[in-house]
C-alpha cells in the first residue's frame, strides 16, 4: 500500500511524459499499479500516509509528540503482530500505571498525533492500562522493534530519530521518566548534637535494564544541562537542587 505522496509523485512523472517502464525503474512501483493510477485518477488513498515510507522519507510530525512517544516506547512499550498476520498490521502497546490517569491520556494523545487516522484503545491489565494502536507502519516509525527483550539486544537510534531527539531532548526525557522513571521526595536523617534532623528534597530516578537506553537517557540529560549519576548499575539519579529544578521544566511529577 502506497501513500498519497508516493502516488502524486509517480503521477507527476507520468504527466511529464515518462513511460510506465521508466517510472517503474525510477520508483520501484509496478507498472500495473502505475497504469491503474494513470487510468483512474479519481481513486483516492484511504490510509494515512507514513512519513518514513514517502519518497523521500520525512520526519514524523509533530516532533514533540514523536520524541515523547519514543521515550514511552523505549521504557514500557512493545510492538507485536496484531490481528491477521497476512495483513501485516502491527500493534504498539504501552503499559501505563493506573495510578497516573493523566499519563494514560498523554500517551493516547501522542499516539493519535503520530498516526492521526488510527484508532487508539485501552485494555485494563493487572495494575496498569495498556494503551494500544494498530498500524502497518509502527516498525517504520520505531526501528528499535525486534525479537526478544530490549535489554538483551542493541538499542540504537536511527540518524533521523537522533535528529528529532536532539531537537526535543526535553520531550524525549519526559517520555522516558514517565515510563521507567519517577520524581519523589527523599528524606535524609542527619545526626546532630541536639538530636537528629531530617531533610527533605525532591529527586528523579530512571531505572532500566538496557545499558543502551540508559545511555540515551543520559545523553538527553546532558543536552538539557542536567547533572546526573548512576546510583545503581541500572538506575540514573538526578538529585542536585539545580538539576532537579531544570528537569522540572520538562518532566515534573506524574499525574
Amino acid at each position: 500500500m502506497y501513500d498519497r505522496n508516493v502516488r502524486q509523485q509517480a503521477l507527476a512523472l507520468i504527466d511529464r511524459g515518462m513511460s510506465l517502464r521508466a517510472v517503474y525503474k525510477s520508483t520501484g512501483i509496478s507498472r500495473a499499479t502505475l497504469r491503474d493510477w494513470r487510468d483512474h485518477p479519481e481513486k483516492t488513498v484511504q490510509r494515512a500516509s507514513c512519513p518514513r515510507c514517502t519518497v523521500p522519507p520525512r520526519l514524523p510530525e509533530p516532533h514533540q509528540d514523536y520524541a515523547y512517544l519514543l521515550g514511552l516506547y523505549l521504557g514500557d512499550g512493545c510492538i507485536s503482530a496484531g490481528g491477521d498476520p497476512a495483513k501485516g498490521v502491527w500493534a504498539l502497546r504501552i503499559a501505563c500505571a493506573n495510578a497516573w490517569p493523566g499519563l494514560i491520556e498523554e500517551c493516547k494523545k501522542a499516539m493519535r498525533a503520530i498516526r492521526p487516522g488510527n484508532k487508539v484503545g485501552t485494555r485494563q491489565c493487572v495494575g496498569c492500562t495498556e494503551v494500544t494502536a494498530y498500524s502497518r507502519h509502527w516498525p517504520c516509525l520505531f526501528p528499535q522493534h525486534g525479537p526478544g527483550r530490549k535489554h538483551k539486544r542493541t538499542i540504537e537510534l536511527a540518524p533521523w530519530q537522533q535528529a528529532i531527539v536532539s531537537e526535543r531532548p526535553g520531550d524525549f526525557a519526559r517520555g522516558l521518566f514517565h515510563s521507567d522513571g519517577c520524581r519523589f521526595v527523599s528524606r535524609v536523617r542527619r545526626p546532630l548534637p541536639g538530636g537528629d534532623r531530617w531533610y527533605e528534597y525532591p529527586r528523579y530516578m530512571f531505572t532500566n535494564e538496557s545499558r543502551d537506553i540508559l545511555g540515551l537517557c543520559g545523553q538527553a540529560l546532558d543536552e538539557l544541562g542536567v547533572s546526573w549519576r548512576f546510583s545503581r548499575r541500572s538506575t540514573i539519579s538526578v538529585a542536585r537542587r539545580e538539576a532537579v529544578a531544570r528537569l522540572d521544566e520538562f518532566v515534573g511529577p506524574k499525574f
